[in-house]
């Protein structure tokens, strides 16, 4: 029997993002070589007209590989807007050349994007889901809301997955207790709030054995002027963009993860810092109450300063706490969201909806 062929798309590898550091983390599991995985990036950073080009170059490629190689799935990861646009219309191309269709949905803000869209939009979007062999929702809130739009489509529940490492130390030993935010810098992560929070902390002397550290692009420059404001810049770094192949380096050295978020989807960067034992302070929205529970984190309210700064008062100051927590993320990574945990789950999807039914070794 021929080996299973996969074909996934997504933005490029080498963008900046959830989905880009999803995609690398899967292309080192026995899913990736089982399936013989092809590739292809339809998006990446730069200028519109880099963009369009390579989308087109993607497009291309993504026809052939599509009619010429004919792979038994093709997967597609979307987020909203643009990015929904182009699956869309990499999904009809597929399903016009009969090859199994899963849609796999990232974005945090899909159902406002669709609430957004003119009726005609609407119904288009509706049908995409709909017609696909499965959708993918990244945990059950989204699961709801997407049926939600597509009563009718096939939602399937699958979580962002990742390689647990070797887990940081919680043990007081001399250094500062060091806390992280990793993301996009702005107001739909919550970093302005975090800063207000985190004055308030310094101001009391809550967090004088305590270092924050905002990792991401964005609004850089507006939270340098806000933390030159509130006069913390003693007890804060804005690192800017981090490299992924320094990510790694930034969570060894931390021992809290803070990502008080207004909504989300299911951020690699909680899974990342719970991968490597670090306790995690959040808000409640999209899919990150499938990812932290009492005894992995603590979840506050966004836009929610006051309880923002108690939640990181109590982490920072209570070791034992601190280190419950962080072993409860570890814990709970390597049983729920390790690599080889979801490459399992999507390999029998696979399977059900590809023209490969039975496993083919």
């Amino acid at each position: 029997m021929n080996a299973p062929r996969a074909l996934w798309v997504s933005t490029s590898t080498s963008t900046r993002g959830g989905v880009a550091s999803f995609v690398r983390t899967m292309q080192g599991t026995e899913l990736w070589s089982d399936w013989h995985i092809e590739h292809i990036g339809t998006h990446r950073n730069g200028s519109i007209p880099l963009r369009i080009v390579a989308f087109a170059v993607g497009l291309v490629s993504f026809t052939y590989t599509v009619i010429r190689r004919r792979p038994d799935v093709v997967h597609l990861h979307t987020a909203s807007y643009g990015s929904f646009v182009r699956k869309a219309t990499l999904a009809w191309i597929a399903r016009a050349a009969r090859i199994p269709v899963i849609l796999h949905v990232h974005g945090a803000e899909f159902h406002r994007f669709y609430s957004l869209c003119p009726k005609p939009a609407r119904a288009v979007i509706r049908a995409t889901l709909t017609e696909a062999d499965a959708v993918v929702a990244l945990g059950e809130r989204w699961a709801c809301r997407l049926q939600e739009i597509a009563p009718r489509a096939r939602i399937v529940v699958v979580p962002n997955a990742v390689r647990p490492r070797t887990p940081v130390s919680q043990l007081p030993d001399g250094r500062p207790v060091n806390v992280l935010f990793l993301g996009e810098v702005g107001e739909r992560k919550g970093t302005f709030v975090l800063l207000e929070a985190w004055a308030r902390l310094a101001h009391e002397g809550a967090v004088s054995g305590a270092h924050l550290t905002i990792a991401g692009d964005g609004a850089v420059e507006a939270a340098a002027q806000q933390v030159a404001e509130l006069g913390i810049d003693d007890t804060v770094t804005i690192a800017g963009w981090t490299a992924p192949e320094k990510v790694s380096g930034l969570l060894r050295d931390s021992r809290i993860l803070v990502l008080p978020s207004r909504n989300e989807g299911q951020p690699m960067a909680i899974l990342e810092a719970m991968a490597a034992g670090l306790c995690v302070v959040a808000s409640p929205v999209g899919g990150i109450p499938d990812l932290v529970d009492a005894d992995s984190g603590i979840l506050v309210p966004p836009d929610d300063p006051d309880a923002l700064a108690a939640a990181l008062r109590k982490v920072v100051t209570d070791d034992g706490e601190r280190a419950r927590l962080g072993a409860g993320a570890w814990r709970r990574v390597c049983t729920e969201f390790d690599v080889d945990v979801v490459s399992r789950r999507f390999d029998a999807l696979y399977r059900e909806v590809g023209r490969c039914p039975v496993r083919c070794d």
